[in-house]
């Protein structure tokens, strides 16, 4: 059965950029190990204006970033010296573990290539053994991404297994992300194998069970639900879920299963212990002035992409 319906909260992360904030949600934090999901767009400036959407250089611990554009094209710069340009039906998938900072800097008017720019952005919580890994950072080409196709129905596996379908991205607990795009009154079931599953509307509207769901809400399913979802208009889903990882601490960009080690982390980036990305590090986004303790509900900072 249907367990929950979020409704996403309006979010700034930067001075140009909001965001409809789903993930954490203070009655459901995590989907699996998917502990933060952010839409972005689409956004529409003028080219003089798009220096506002730009994202500082910021850290992160604990976890996976997971950037994913519908249009648009943003630079992702990290403390690894990674310079990337993101664009459109790529996986860019940075793994922070012990700490990373990056930044997310749109330079070029082509930034808003056809008059937008869109973006789903997901963190992955990593398992205990991987939360002080090594940083890494990965970029996946939409060519190395399966997908599948019906009548109405096209789907590309971001991550994970689903729908019979695997990829290489490197993940580190059992999961599944899926980007679906439905024509009207097409019907897909849920994935199969996972004891957390949710679906977020990113575009159009869809039904389950009876009820209509619009734009920006994400239905979160019980484990043996088989329920399908129905296109009520060309709509646009993110399928979401996996393993649950135990409990996680979270504060500003900081994701653990220990307090302690977020507090270690803010002392790390206060006293510059974090590297700055190296071509761009005349910036950054300071320690946020909250002195509130890590906790297990939503984070009293906001969290950065």
């Amino acid at each position: 059965m249907l367990q929950m319906v979020i409704d996403a909260r309006e979010a700034s992360i930067s001075t140009g950029l909001r965001v409809r904030r789903v993930l954490p949600f203070r009655r459901r934090r995590m989907v699996g190990p998917f502990i933060f999901l952010d839409h972005a767009g689409p956004v529409d400036l003028i080219p003089n204006e798009i220096k506002k959407m730009d994202v500082l250089p910021h850290p992160h611990i604990g976890l996976s970033t997971v950037s994913y554009l519908f249009a648009g094209q943003i630079t992702h710069r990290d403390s690894l010296g990674v310079e990337q340009i993101i664009k459109p039906g790529a996986v860019n998938w940075m793994t922070a573990g012990k700490g990373i900072s990056h930044s997310e800097r749109f330079e070029d008017p082509n930034s808003l290539a056809g008059g937008e720019m869109e973006m789903i952005q997901t963190w992955v919580a990593l398992p205990e053994k991987a939360e002080d890994s090594d940083p890494t950072f990965e970029n996946y080409q939409p060519e190395v991404l399966p997908v599948f196709t019906e009548k109405g129905i096209w789907m590309r596996l971001i991550a994970g297994e689903a729908y019979g379908m695997k990829n290489n991205v490197k993940i580190h607990s059992p999961l599944f992300y899926v980007h679906a795009n439905l024509n009207a009154h097409t019907k897909i079931n849920l994935p199969t194998g996972y004891s957390e599953r949710a679906v977020y509307v990113a575009k159009g509207s869809v039904e389950s069970g009876g009820h209509d769901y619009l734009k920006g809400q994400m239905l979160v399913f019980s484990k043996n639900d088989e329920s399908s979802i129905k296109a009520n208009e060309d709509s646009t889903l993110m399928l979401l879920g996996g393993e649950p990882l135990g409990d996680r601490f979270i504060w500003w960009n900081f994701v653990s299963s220990r307090s302690e080690r977020i507090e270690q982390a803010k002392q790390d980036w206060k006293a510059g212990r974090i590297k700055l990305p190296p071509t761009d590090n005349k910036v950054f986004i300071p320690l946020p002035d909250d002195r509130s303790r890590p906790s297990a509900m939503p984070p009293q900072a906001e969290p950065l992409s």
